[in-house]
């Protein structure tokens, strides 16, 4: 089953990187307050960045690797994600 890896950012400018099977689901109930305790007090939040994957280990793996990028490498990949064009997950 296919899973994802995703950047939201906040409504204070920070970034937070999670997974998820329903990238839009997962962001609507951040919105909703439903999602993680550290975006609940930094809503609405706005999704920026996301990577489908073949598997939720696959997905959590990245999103370990992603959560140990420092700041301005999570923004270049928004940036490259942006000028690529991306739609929303499918």
């Amino acid at each position: 089953m296919t899973a994802y890896t995703y950047i939201v950012e906040c409504s204070d400018g920070t970034l937070y990187t999670g997974w998820a099977r329903d990238v839009e689901s997962r962001v609507k109930a951040h919105n909703a307050g439903r999602g993680a305790q550290y975006t609940r007090s930094r809503r609405p939040v706005r999704l920026r960045y996301w990577e489908r994957h073949r598997d939720r280990s696959a997905a959590m793996q990245r999103e370990q690797e992603m959560k140990r990028l420092k700041r301005a490498q999570k923004l270049a990949l928004i940036a490259r994600f942006e000028d690529a064009g991306d739609q929303a997950p499918r």
